[in-house]
């Protein structure tokens, strides 16, 4: 059970700092992930996006800082109250991470026979309600090589909110899928949020399709939080790290020419 109230974010980050040797990932990073909505955490590759979704899941331990998951510090309760925090939590993997050999009904009822002892009858009426709201109840016989793309995230994302999650983590969900697949995906995360009373946090750098379903958005770049807002908050950022990654520009604080000495000089060294 939740020990805060709805106005309480169900993620709150304080301090945050992480390195992998000498590169710092993370350098003092203030976050809230507010109870209940789509949250997405945005920036330019390799600044730490997924690194981030494992230090809320306990996977990673910061090098300083707290992250406080529905007022449990991750890095102070014990490992048994860890793993009953994480199964509150479903994390959607860039790949799906489909079992081959299980058929895709044996697939989204594993989470159910790993962590419940229900009636065989009440499993299949609980995977058949979680089949039937990503679209693919039809599909349940299938193999995941007999699934495209698409089809395979669903699956995946059935899986997700078999034990009924409190929170959603996706991990770049809208990568590598063609557009109507983007759609459904886009529709789905929104659906499921909404209807279950879920929390969910994106991580990707697809910009339209955040800006669209999302309640709130940070980015991220350099190890800091550049920016945070709703979706028109930073659309009107007068920051230049946040309209450079929301509009694409190739140049800006982000730079175009990797670090190098004067051009007229360099040309005239080899002269």
């Amino acid at each position: 059970m939740s020990k805060n109230n709805n106005d309480e974010p169900i993620v709150k980050i304080r301090g945050l700092r992480f390195a992998h040797g000498a590169r710092v990932i993370f350098d003092g990073v203030d976050i809230d992930i507010p109870r209940g909505k789509i949250t997405s955490i945005m920036g330019p590759s390799g600044t730490g996006k997924t690194t981030l979704l494992k230090l809320i899941g306990g996977q990673l331990q910061p090098t300083a800082g707290s992250v406080v998951v529905d007022g449990e510090d991750v890095n102070k309760i014990s490992r048994d109250a860890l793993f009953r925090l994480r199964k509150r939590m479903s994390l959607l993997f860039q790949t799906g991470a489909l079992f081959t050999d299980l058929t895709v009904f044996e697939n989204v009822a594993f989470p159910l026979r790993e962590h419940t002892r229900l009636p065989e009858s009440i499993l299949r009426d609980l995977v058949l309600m979680k089949l039937q709201a990503v679209g693919l109840r039809g599909a349940r016989d299938l193999l995941p090589a007999e699934l495209s793309g698409g089809m395979a995230r669903r699956v995946a994302l059935a899986r997700a909110i078999a034990l009924d999650p409190m929170m959603i983590m996706y991990d770049e969900p809208f990568t590598g899928q063609d557009p109507i697949t983007v759609g459904v995906i886009m529709q789905l995360i929104r659906m499921l949020n909404d209807t279950l009373g879920l929390t969910s946090i994106i991580v990707s750098h697809d910009v339209h399709e955040l800006t669209m379903i999302c309640d709130h958005m940070y980015m991220i770049s350099g190890g800091k939080v550049m920016g945070h807002g709703t979706p028109d908050d930073m659309a009107h950022s007068e920051s230049g790290w946040v309209r450079q990654f929301m509009a694409g520009l190739p140049d800006g604080p982000v730079p175009f020419h990797y670090p190098a000495p004067d051009y007229a000089d360099d040309l005239l060294a080899g002269a």
